[in-house]
């Protein structure tokens, strides 16, 4: 018999500061990572979409529009695009089901707020946002706090891929820049 140390979820994580873990494996797939109390998200949120010349968003049902509030872009409410339709627009905003910290990973599970697998797939751009509570230490944590039943999508920073001549190509399948703005 082989033992194995197989972590299960629940398990103490090896990292006091979960939500600082998240954000240095984020940074290391080159997403960029911003950080704002319940009161400020919508002002950093505003900042980080004006600061990437974000001028329209797809907003999936379920997103907090409040979130939205302090910007000048253009919601457009997602109400079944098509493929070429979502093309079309650059950006897309999102929550999220739940967030692992030991591999800088975010999960979409289709739930209020995260929309469908397409809207953060075909837009280049994805901006995630995540309060600090949805953020579990390892993967066992994370697949126990999802549903099976619902389609999930595994975010490790944007797009990419390096088998083309072994150089990094971000955007091939998935969207090119990804934001994250982490929230207490």
């Amino acid at each position: 018999v082989v033992p194995r140390a197989y972590r299960r979820a629940g398990q103490p994580a090896s990292a006091p500061d979960l939500t600082a873990l998240l954000a240095e494996r984020l940074i290391d797939y080159r997403a960029v990572v911003h950080r704002a109390s319940a009161a400020t998200a919508a002002d950093v949120l505003a900042a980080t979409l004006r600061d990437r010349g974000v001028q329209t968003v797809i907003v999936p049902d379920g997103f907090p529009l409040t979130l939205l509030a302090a910007t000048a872009v253009q919601a457009i409410s997602d109400d079944g695009l098509s493929t070429a339709e979502l093309d079309r627009y650059p950006a897309t905003v999102s929550t999220c089901a739940v967030a692992i910290a030991e591999t800088g990973t975010i999960v979409l599970d289709g739930g209020a707020g995260q929309g469908r697998r397409a809207l953060s797939l075909v837009p280049d751009y994805l901006l995630v946002v995540i309060r600090a509570s949805q953020i579990v230490a390892n993967v066992a944590d994370g697949v126990a706090a999802v549903r099976a039943d619902r389609p999930l999508t595994w975010i490790s920073g944007p797009s990419a891929t390096s088998d083309i001549e072994l150089q990094r190509v971000e955007g091939v399948h998935g969207p090119r820049t990804l934001d994250v703005l982490i929230t207490d």
